[in-house]
């Protein structure tokens, strides 16, 4: 064997986790060693809430300070890798998420240690974004990779946007975002959103390969490499600066709920009836302005 096995962390503020299972081994022969984040709801599909991101950051913190460790492995257990955003903890939730918290992606990018994504069945919204955001992601035969926000009224501005423009290119980055497809693992190693994909069952076993490879080279020089990479999306604005600048109520807006409540009670969403009658509105306002004006000039 060439991996000791997979410890729970304990330590202060490391073994109380409700959200992620946090874990270390090490590489007998190099002895350099691995820490995996792993996602633990998977009656939610490892559905993300601010919790999540909490218990993340601390488990994160803990390896980038571990001088043992020379990757960082983001992973879920159950049947999928995550289906985005809680849409029930979204409702008030991403108003925090927005306006007063970091993004998980960030994370990726505040991380000295090479992160890699391992990922099986669904990859959706905020956890494909993370993936992507990952320096490498190796998936399962059965993944399926995609983002929704447009379809549940869930707006998304930031450097993890723009970035996806450096993977996949410009063109299927604004069709994965706007259009909100789903791209099967075989579809997403030909864009070249993951590194490569493998047999469901040989998932692990690749990705271990991958950090052995890693771990045999020169840890202080791939810190380095990493965080040369990663001023790729320095140049880009933070999170949510867009989204408040250009709808500063998206949150209380009629448009900015109906696509969760849509989703929630499986309907198709009613956003250009929202629309139609905003601009009625809108038109009915004007003209009563308008008579306003005409009666003051009289």
């Amino acid at each position: 064997m060439s991996w000791t096995d997979w410890q729970t962390v304990q330590g202060e503020g490391l073994d109380n986790f409700e959200l992620i299972i946090y874990e270390k081994k090490t590489h007998t022969a190099s002895g350099g060693g691995v820490a995996r984040v792993s996602l633990n709801t998977p009656e939610k599909m490892n559905t993300l809430t601010l919790d999540t991101v909490d218990e993340m950051f601390r488990a994160f913190y803990d390896a980038n300070h571990d001088p043992a460790i020379g990757v960082i492995v983001v992973a879920a257990r159950g049947k999928h890798f995550g289906a985005g955003g809680d849409v029930d903890w979204e409702r008030w939730g991403l108003r925090e998420a927005f306006y007063n918290r970091y993004p998980h992606n960030r994370l990726m990018r505040m991380s000295r240690k090479p992160v890699i994504a391992q990922v099986q069945g669904y990859c959706i919204a905020g956890h494909n974004h993370m993936a992507y955001c990952c320096d490498f992601t190796i998936a399962a035969d059965n993944a399926i990779f995609g983002q929704a926000g447009p379809k549940v009224s869930s707006p998304a501005d930031g450097f993890f946007v723009p970035y996806l423009t450096k993977v996949v290119g410009a063109k299927k980055a604004r069709e994965m975002w706007m259009l909100c497809r789903k791209y099967p693992a075989d579809e997403a190693l030909q864009m070249g959103l993951v590194n490569t994909v493998v047999p469901l069952e040989q998932l692990e076993a690749e990705v271990d390969q991958w950090c052995e490879e890693m771990l045999a080279k020169s840890p202080g020089c791939l810190e380095v490499l990493k965080a040369s990479f990663d001023q790729e999306m320095d140049g880009y604005k933070e999170s949510c600066i867009n989204s408040a600048a250009m709808y500063p109520d998206w949150f209380d807006m009629p448009e900015g709920k109906e696509g969760g409540e849509a989703f929630v009670n499986k309907r198709p969403p009613k956003f250009w009836d929202i629309r139609k009658r905003e601009a009625e509105l809108r038109a009915q306002l004007l003209a009563e302005y308008e008579e306003e004006i005409a009666r003051g000039k009289q």
